[in-house]
């Protein structure tokens, strides 16, 4: 070609990567395996640059990985099931399965121009029947080892939409889609027991050295890991069934500022007094329909009902506290139960407040400029780490930290009998029961005279009927008689199928593991498994770091337990790698109401410095968001790819910013990459016809090249993207400045191209083959370093006239101080200032300066 033609190169390199089976994964004794994994997207529709960005950072690491020798397992699927799909369903007509099987192909014909290192003989869907009947399977073999449970919980109810939210889904007390008020009922749902793992799962995070230290502690903390003081408020007059509050509390210390009891409106004694006192079931039923998330609950007006109840305090039986029922504790958290202290936490405070209910301080700052929370101040909380004046009957040590403290107030409280010691954890188990259709069917049946049953395995999948209802609120699944009407797989009597399905953290709980043997007639090949297992490096957002990742590790002890996964994958994931996201600028007008309406960036011209429409409307410019189609922010590919080619959008995502960290997508930027690419194109095609002599400059420009060579591997393995390609600018720099010969030059390109190769794949096939290499470029063997020529011959010192640096001059390392004080005086700036007389004094700091006095 003449010129750097992107649009006939990529194509044809991708063929010849086909055709040769480059990137298919199969199991070798002869080379050591290598799992890179993103995230699996889901099929929204369409990609944009932010899934460039992810996909591209594990392509380069993937192909570095086959350069290196390694058998390289790089696979892709899709996250397939969950609301959008049949909410597209609802509002559109159509069938949730159409939208996304077209949805996947659409983004499927977008990512393959990109050149991906992927082994798409290994592509799923988690809706696939193939995909989710395994996961039935799994769902059996985890309910017949004990790691599932059935059991009534309060969960948020959309009445509208008829089903179970999830915490995130409840907004300002509303369902997400719905709007409707949603309620808090008490519904016999399916559970994973992951609480069971939660000390297991937070010690073995200190195992994971190569996964991101906030990633860590955010599981950490989701877990919640707590000592604290397990007791008991007696009451003072015992209803029908109860005559004691059970309370847990992790600051035992605070004991002695205690003003009331507060308990769930879901709460026993709650639930006992609501059904003989219409007052109290009113007010239990307008706390249920309040925001269950922390965030939620700290928000809203704190209410409480005085029950009438009172308590004695355990340490003074003449001490009596009143029982509220108040709608900011959730019967899912500890007990169900507090005891307000509101001296020391500040939602107590704001209640007690409300309530006219009295205030004391059990200890104070020691700096003593507090102002108390009897006296108007704030609730004093201080950390337990920090040192504080204690008014406690169980420590006099004034100097005590809190952490010691809460030990002493254990102790005391354990030798008066008063409760116990006990560590717990905030982690609880994991509902999966969704009342949706475009959901994994959970595999059971209700049987009246065997119970529920699990399905058996040979009728697996389980498949979701097609013809189903979405226009009726509600699941179809509840309407659909011929496919919730089954005989049971026990006793063959009449039964109906669970018409629940799985939450769709399922389905990407396990995903990893399929990929190992994706059409395996069992959940994974425990032969594969062995092979491909762990995943060695996985890619994603920041935004999974809690959930996904955790019940993933649940899943991967789960699976080894039931003998789907070896014991070295408990923990599936060697490394974890968050990527930051793509950003790009918002361009809005307003329409009459004031109200923004979003443009895309195509739609956008610059025109004297300002942003306008094509009629001539100004643009107001929002800088540097992230991308949503909301917002039509967001930048296509496939338009970038038609303009500029892959490899562009590659390199400039890779250059732009450290990894972890945003980038922006700017027009100019992509421009500035696709010129460099067309300037080593034109590089490349230079050096293959040269002829020039081996000459004086050949070792200079090998001694470079390995440098880069050094310097660009340490980037690529240490996810330095950008660094290594700042390297590979300057070595482009450097061989286009350089008189060496044409050998020289020509080993220089190529190792160029073979650098570039995981960042640019289809142009550093094109330069290699140019140049006369051997095969494809994706399979020759990574450039190593010479560690001699990495050695150093000579030293460049600068040289400094009456304290002023004036030259430099380039000497070898060894060279005698006299030899390097005449080469420094024979100086055109060193004669220049001396005009023809001799210096007064010269210095020569070896390796390091030469001072000239004159």
């Amino acid at each position: 070609m003449s010129r750097y033609d992107p649009a006939t190169l990529e194509p044809k390199w991708q063929k010849a990567w086909d055709e040769a089976g480059t990137f298919l994964a199969q199991r070798s004794g002869d080379k050591p395996k290598y799992y890179v994994l993103e995230m699996f997207p889901y099929p929204s529709g369409r990609i944009h640059i932010g899934h460039v960005r992810n996909y591209t950072m594990g392509d380069v690491i993937a192909r570095y990985k086959i350069s290196t020798g390694h058998n390289v397992l790089h696979p892709m699927g899709w996250d397939a099931f969950g609301m959008p799909a049949e909410n597209a369903a609802m509002d559109n007509g159509g069938h949730p399965a159409d939208w996304t099987y077209q949805n996947i192909d659409t983004m499927r014909g977008q990512m393959k121009p990109l050149g991906l290192s992927i082994d798409w003989s290994r592509e799923f869907a988690t809706c696939d029947p193939e995909y989710y009947g395994q996961q039935q399977a799994l769902f059996i073999d985890f309910l017949k080892a004990g790691l599932i449970d059935r059991k009534n919980a309060t969960v948020n109810w959309d009445p509208v939409d008829m089903t179970v939210l999830a915490n995130e889904q409840v907004i300002d007390g509303k369902g997400w889609r719905s709007g409707a008020e949603v309620e808090r009922r008490e519904l016999t749902q399916w559970f994973f027991k992951i609480s069971d793992f939660s000390e297991e799962l937070l010690e073995a995070l200190d195992g994971l050295d190569d996964w991101p230290a906030k990633v860590k502690l955010m599981q950490a903390n989701w877990i919640g890991r707590s000592r604290g003081l397990e007791f008991a408020f007696g009451l003072t007059e015992p209803t029908q069934g109860h005559d004691r509050i059970e309370v847990y509390t992790t600051r035992p210390d605070t004991l002695l500022g205690a003003s009331f009891i507060g308990i769930s409106p879901d709460h026993p004694i709650a639930k006992e007094l609501e059904a003989h006192d219409p007052k109290v079931a009113a007010f239990c039923a307008e706390a249920r329909r309040g925001g269950t998330t922390e965030e939620a609950l700290e928000k809203a007006e704190k209410l409480g009902f005085d029950t009438g109840l009172t308590c004695r305090h355990p340490f003074d039986t003449s001490w009596e506290l009143p029982v509220y029922i108040a709608n900011f504790i959730l019967m899912d958290y500890g007990t169900g139960a507090i005891f307000g202290c509101p001296a020391h936490d500040q939602r107590d405070l704001d209640f007690a407040r409300k309530y006219g209910l009295p205030v004391t301080s059990t200890f104070v700052p020691l700096a003593g400029d507090h102002t108390l929370p009897e006296d108007g101040g704030e609730a004093f909380v201080p950390p337990k780490s920090d040192k504080v004046r204690w008014t406690l009957p169980f420590n006099w040590d004034e100097d005590a930290t809190g952490e010691a403290a809460i030990d002493a107030a254990i102790a005391f409280c354990e030798s008066k009998g008063v409760g116990h010691g006990v560590t717990k954890f905030r982690l609880r188990d994991w509902g999966l029961s969704r009342q949706r259709y475009w959901g994994c069917p959970i595999p059971v049946v209700h049987c009246e005279t065997c119970g529920v049953v699990p399905e058996k395995k040979e009728n697996l999948p389980v498949e979701l009927p097609r013809d189903v209802d979405l226009s009726i609120p509600g699941n179809p699944l509840d309407r659909h008689p011929t496919w919730r009407d089954c005989a049971c797989p026990s006793c063959g009597a009449p039964a109906k199928r669970e018409t629940d399905t799985m939450d769709t953290f399922v389905d990407s709980s396990w995903y990893f593991a399929r990929f190992t043997a994706p059409h395996a007639a069992t959940p994974t090949d425990m032969a594969e498994a062995e092979y491909w297992m762990n995943v060695d490096q996985y890619i994603g957002g920041i935004e999974h770091a809690i959930l996904h990742l955790l019940y993933s590790r649940f899943f991967a002890r789960a699976m080894h337990i039931t003998g789907h996964l070896p014991e070295k994958s408990k923990e599936p994931f060697n490394a974890l790698f968050t990527q930051g996201m793509v950003t790009h600028a918002i361009y809005q007008t307003r329409d009459e109401n004031g109200r923004p309406v979003y443009h895309f960036p195509e739609d956008v011209e610059l025109r004297d410095g300002k942003a306008v429409l094509s009629d001539g409307t100004e643009v107001e410019i929002i800088p540097s968001a992230k991308m949503s189609k909301s917002k039509k922010n967001v930048v296509d590919p496939v338009a970038i790819i038609s303009q500029y080619g892959a490899d562009t959008a590659r390199w400039f995502v890779l250059s732009d910013s450290p990894p972890e960290r945003d980038v922006e997508w700017t027009a100019s930027g992509a421009e500035a990459a696709n010129k460099h690419l067309s300037r080593v194109w034109r590089l490349a095609s230079e050096i293959a016809g040269d002829t020039t002599p081996a000459g004086a400059e050949d070792e200079a420009l090998l001694r470079e090249m390995h440098k880069t060579i050094q310097d660009v591997t340490n980037g690529v393995e240490s996810f330095g993207f950008n660094a290594a390609i700042a390297k590979l600018y300057a070595f482009t720099n450097t061989l286009a400045k350089s008189g060496a010969g044409a050998e020289a030059r020509k080993t220089a390109a190529k190792t160029l191209a073979q650098l570039m190769s995981p960042m640019t794949p289809h142009l550093s096939e094109e330069i290699w083959a140019m140049l006369g290499g051997a095969g494809l470029i994706a399979n020759a063997p990574w450039p190593v370093a010479d560690e001699a020529m990495l050695v150093e011959d000579t030293v460049t010192l600068p040289i400094q006239i009456n304290g002023k640096r004036r030259s430099e001059i380039t000497v070898a390392k060894d060279l005698a101080k006299e030899e390097v004080e005449k080469i420094a005086l024979a100086d055109d700036a060193v004669q220049k200032a001396l005009n023809g007389g001799a210096p007064k004094k010269v210095i020569v700091v070896p390796g390091r300066i030469v001072n000239v006095v004159v």
